[in-house]
Parts: structure tokens; C-alpha cells; sequence
């Protein structure tokens, strides 16, 4: 059976010592932020986690979600004891607004729980993972009613929420919907239609779940400015927020899926159900965009998540596991094999995933940050580059963070060679359960269009410039610290790349837009490489500096500065290849008929 243990020595190192959060402390919303207040949930987020839902990860996996006759849903054995637990903790209320019953934390210290959540159980993260999202587009679009009577009670987990896009015959293409929403003499309306993929669609585990669903008026355009959004309950509220009747919408399936299998991924169908406008109708697609840009964040953490328990069991395995004899004789001469430790290839891959997951988790921290400085920072000049970087990064930390955590997943399954393809090692489960991170809230390809074909022109390209600008005084100050100048100098050439890469999109994509489209993934994958460099130039530089002051804790430091070493011999010498990927344009993409494909 595998196990987890929340890293909440590397948690408090990015939050403390990298991002500094108690240093913000005049910002609003950081007053409480101190270290020890941070320090105490993160370790007490790392002991639920791992005492209480590691354990069911597994075997919640096994049994999966049944529906019932009556279209109810029960979870896998545990989650609805675990859930009261999460709920009575108030977990999901760690970054809510005080105002409607929320903790008002950082976001940074609210990622580090949805880390430990997905790690230690990613299905059951899934529940109150869409809440979050649900309760921002509320509280950004939705009337001062709506605000009061659902966000409290979002926000303290006595609801959860849902997020209801996908049509069976539109994905990522929303203008393509058909769920329609019949306007009623009571101000209502009236919701008919089949949605999919539903995640935490119908449960067990609170008393209403709160649905926000895309639908279109009987006279809409026929397109995405045509649609609308609206407050769809489960069951009907009441003024007071008491519960009423039974809404018209039901569990018509659960989907059979590679992974994730104890949440319940359903088909929801909608006959006349009641729902509630969220602001102006057809104007829908802000209200889903916030919802769908903290979705795809919370997803890059997935891949973190799945990245990171697949490592430790690897690093587990890896101590145990003897398999022949290392390369320059045996480090353990009485037994009559050395552990999978000793070989180059094995540490390769391990490496690889340390750098990959230290790296991430810093860059999804100093995201989290961003978001909490687009609206609290001093100045508006702050919060609008804290919004420019954010924004430019939203897609890259969940495309490239995801197809890494499925890598990386993948190669810890390595490790285990012929034992991680059996179920009971639950290394195949991290493999699965990662598959979906490239899949779901957009899948990968369209977060790559997303960077290439919106973020990089926005607004004269200044959120690219700005991230430019703040590498470029990076590596400059980094190449003064003879600690870090070799990570410093290979990073200044990986953005050298990223930036000639940029100029051949600017040069070259109004005269082939295919081109673009072409080389939209491997730009995506060469900016997460570089920003990933980027934290690791940080950190190093944090590391540095803690061993010079003679810092305790010199083994962890000293390993910081040889992971951080790694990624940059290793990782960003991968900017040059995809640059002249990128400068390849789409010639042999598009080259070949359609004809050519199929088999002869």
C-alpha cells in the first residue's frame, strides 16, 4: 500500500524563507499571516491529510461511486466521515473573505492545503475542489442576495459547488451549447438540458449541492455571446437559506473513467429545472472565466500532487529495492545486491522529480501570491503587474505543470519496473489519476493557444515584457553570487530563447496563423521551463544564503543548491530544442492530406 507524507519542511521553506509572506504584513488580508500562525496550519493541514485521507486514497479508488436507483450517489466507504472532518476543521474557508465566514488567508497558504489534499487523495479533493471557483464567480458577478445567501455556506463547506460547461456535443467550444434557460413570470428560470463530466455532480456528503451552469436564452445569439450563467441548487433555497424542494435535475450516470474513481464524475440532466441569472444575461463568459482560471490553477496543483506521492513511494522503493551492483563496485559488499539507489539512471529519474516538484510547488506558492497582490497590493502599478503575471502564467503552470506531473508519475511507476504496473503498489493509480490534470479545464493544446494566441498580444504584450524584465534582473543579480552564478548564466540563455521564440511568433504569426498553432506547445513547455528556472534561481540564491549565515538545517540547504544545479544543467539546456521546434512553423504539420493518415 503506498504512503504519503506531507513535505511541510519544503512548504515552509517557500512560504517563509522564498516568498517571505510576513513581510506583507501591511497588505490587507496578511495582518495574520505570521509565521508562526502560517507554520501551525501547515502542519496541521499535513497531519490531516496525511492521517486521514491518504489512508482512503486507495481503496476509495477501489470501490469507486455507486448510483442508486433514485439517482443518488454514495461515496466510497470513509470520504463522508473524513468530509465532516474536513468540514468541521474549515479547510476550505483558509483564503475566504471574512466577510462571508471565511478565514481571509492568503491564497498562498490555501494552495498549500489544496497541494496536500490532492496528494494525499485527489478524488476526494475533487468534492470541495470546484467550491472555491463557484464561490468567486458569485461573489464577482452575483447579486448582493446571492452573495449572502450562497457564499457563506459555500465558503463553510455546508454546501459544495459544481461547475457545468461541457455539453456530449461540445467540449472546450462552449459556443456550441444547447442548455437552454426559459425566462419565468417569478424572475427564475426555467433550465433544460444534458451536461457532462460533472465533477462532484451528485454526492453524499453535504445537504445541497449549489450547481452553476452555462445555458443560453430563447434569444440569444447563437455563439459565446449568447451565453448566460446561473445558480442551478440541488434543492431549493429559501430566503433564510433553509431547504426547500427537491430541484429538477438528477444523476442520470456516473462516468466509467481511467481514474479518479471515487468521485463521482456524473451526467447531470436539467428538465425545467429552477435556476437563477448570475448578472447579465449573455454575459456568462466573464462570470465562467473566473471560475475557470482558479479551476486551472487548482489543476496545475493536481499534477504537483500526483508528482509528488509518486516520488516518495519511489524514493521508498528505491531505499528497499536491491537490483544488481552499482557501476563502480558494490556499495554493500554483504548483501548480495545494492539498493536501486546506487544507479546513475534510477537517481536520474528521481532527480528529475525532486527539481520537477520543489520547482513547481515554488512557482504554483508564487502564484498564489500574485493572485492575493492583484487586489491587495499598495499600488495599483503592483497590482496590475501582479495580474499581467498571473494571468500570462495560468496556462503554462497548468499545462506544463500537469504534462510534467504525468511524467513524472509515469517514471516513479518506472522505478518499480514490473511491480508499479500491479495494482497493489497504487503507483499505476498516480498514473492515472494525473492523466486527466491534461485533460480536464481545458486540455492542454488549448491552454498552449490560450498563452500564444491571447496572453502574449495582450495589452501590447506587457505582461510578456514583464516577466522578461523581472528574469533579465534576476539572472543579472544571480550572476554576481559565485554560488549561483552557473544557474543564473544557464537560465539567462534558456530566456534568450523564450524571447527569440516570442519574436518569431510576432514576426511570423500574422503571415501563418498555422504556424502558430504549430509551435503553440513547445513555446508553452519553454516557458514553464524558464519560470520553473526561475524559482530555482531564487531558491538557490535563499540557499546560499542560509548556508553562508551558518543557518541550521545545512543538509537541506546544501541539497537546494545541488537540486537547483540539476535543473539547470539538465532541465533548461531543453529551450534551445524547443525553440527551433517552435522556428520550424507548420510546413510538415499541415503538409499532408488528410488521406495520408488513414491506414493503406
Amino acid at each position: 500500500m503506498p504512503t504519503y507524507k506531507a513535505p511541510t519542511r519544503d512548504t515552509r521553506f517557500v512560504v517563509n524563507e522564498l516568498l517571505r509572506l510576513e513581510s506583507y504584513g501591511n497588505l490587507p488580508g496578511f495582518e495574520s499571516a505570521s509565521i508562526d500562525l502560517t507554520d501551525a496550519v501547515i502542519e496541521e493541514a499535513g497531519k490531516f491529510t496525511t492521517e486521514v485521507l491518504a489512508p482512503l486514497n486507495q481503496s476509495g479508488d477501489a470501490e469507486g461511486c455507486t448510483r442508486h436507483a433514485d439517482g443518488s450517489v454514495t461515496t466510497p466507504a470513509g470520504f463522508k466521515a473524513a468530509f465532516k472532518q474536513f468540514r468541521n476543521g474549515q479547510w476550505a474557508s483558509l483564503s475566504g473573505p471574512v466577510e462571508f465566514g471565511g478565514q481571509g488567508l492568503p491564497h498562498v497558504i490555501g494552495f498549500v492545503m489544496e497541494e496536500y489534499i490532492a496528494s494525499a487523495n485527489m478524488a476526494f479533493g475533487m468534492y470541495p475542489g470546484l467550491t472555491t471557483g463557484a464561490v468567486s464567480a458569485i461573489l464577482a458577478k452575483g447579486s448582493p442576495e446571492q452573495q449572502q445567501l450562497y457564499a457563506p455556506r459555500m465558503i463553510s463547506s455546508q454546501w459544495l459547488g459544481t461547475m457545468n460547461l461541457t455539453e456530449p456535443h461540445a467540449g472546450t467550444d462552449l459556443g456550441m451549447i444547447r442548455t437552454r434557460a426559459v425566462p419565468q413570470a417569478d424572475g427564475s428560470y426555467a433550465i433544460t438540458g444534458t451536461k457532462i463530466f460533472i465533477s462532484a455532480g451528485e454526492h453524499d456528503l453535504t445537504e445541497n449541492i449549489i450547481h452553476l451552469v452555462l445555458a443560453k436564452t430563447p434569444d440569444a445569439p447563437d455563439s459565446t455571446r449568447g451565453i448566460s450563467l446561473f445558480i442551478v441548487p440541488k434543492v431549493l433555497v429559501d430566503t433564510d437559506g433553509s431547504l426547500g424542494a427537491r430541484n429538477a435535475v438528477s444523476c442520470a450516470s456516473i462516468e466509467h473513467k481511467m481514474g479518479i474513481h471515487g468521485n463521482a464524475t456524473c451526467v447531470l440532466n436539467y428538465d425545467d429545472a429552477k435556476g437563477f441569472i448570475v448578472g447579465e444575461e449573455n454575459k456568462g463568459l466573464a462570470a465562467m472565466f473566473i471560475m475557470m482560471n482558479a479551476a486551472r490553477l487548482g489543476v496545475g496543483i493536481q499534477g504537483l500532487a500526483q508528482a509528488e506521492n509518486a516520488y516518495q513511494n519511489a524514493v521508498l522503493y528505491a531505499k528497499e529495492r536491491r537490483q544488481g551492483r552499482a557501476l563502480t563496485g558494490p556499495v554493500e559488499p554483504a548483501e548480495k545486491a545494492d539498493p536501486l539507489f546506487v544507479h546513475p539512471d534510477v537517481r536520474r529519474m528521481l532527480m528529475d522529480a525532486k527539481a520537477f516538484t520543489e520547482g513547481m510547488r515554488a512557482l504554483c506558492s508564487w502564484g498564489a501570491l500574485q493572485v492575493d497582490l492583484t487586489h491587495k497590493a499598495a499600488t495599483e502599478a503592483d497590482r496590475q503587474m501582479a495580474d499581467d503575471l498571473i494571468s500570462l502564467l495560468t496556462p503554462v503552470i497548468k499545462g506544463y505543470g500537469t504534462d510534467m506531473g504525468y511524467q513524472t508519475a509515469t517514471n516513479m511507476q518506472q522505478i518499480w519496473g514490473g511491480h508499479g504496473y500491479i495494482v497493489d503498489s497504487g503507483m499505476e493509480q498516480f498514473v492515472r489519476d494525473a492523466r486527466i490534470t491534461m485533460i480536464y479545464e481545458g486540455a492542454n493544446g488549448v491552454q498552449a493557444m490560450d498563452l500564444v494566441g491571447r496572453k502574449l498580444a495582450l495589452n501590447g504584450g506587457r505582461a510578456v515584457q514583464a516577466l522578461f524584465a523581472l528574469l533579465d534582473a534576476e539572472c543579472a543579480q544571480g550572476a554576481n553570487d559565485p554560488a549561483v552564478k552557473d544557474v543564473a548564466d544557464r537560465l539567462a540563455k534558456a530566456t534568450g530563447e523564450l524571447k527569440a521564440a516570442t519574436m518569431w511568433f510576432l514576426t511570423n504569426g500574422m503571415a501563418d496563423r498555422n504556424a502558430v498553432g504549430a509551435g503553440a506547445y513547445a513555446y508553452m513547455t519553454l516557458m514553464g521551463v524558464v519560470a520553473i528556472g526561475l524559482m530555482w534561481l531564487r531558491m538557490a540564491r535563499v540557499a546560499s544564503a542560509a548556508l553562508a549565515a551558518g543557518s541550521g538545517d545545512k543538509a537541506f540547504y546544501e541539497a537546494k543548491l545541488i537540486t537547483a544545479r540539476h535543473f539547470a544543467q539538465r532541465s533548461l539546456p531543453q529551450a534551445g530544442a524547443l525553440r527551433r521546434e517552435i522556428e520550424a512553423g507548420a510546413e510538415t504539420v499541415m503538409g499532408l492530406p488528410i488521406e495520408a493518415f488513414e491506414a493503406a
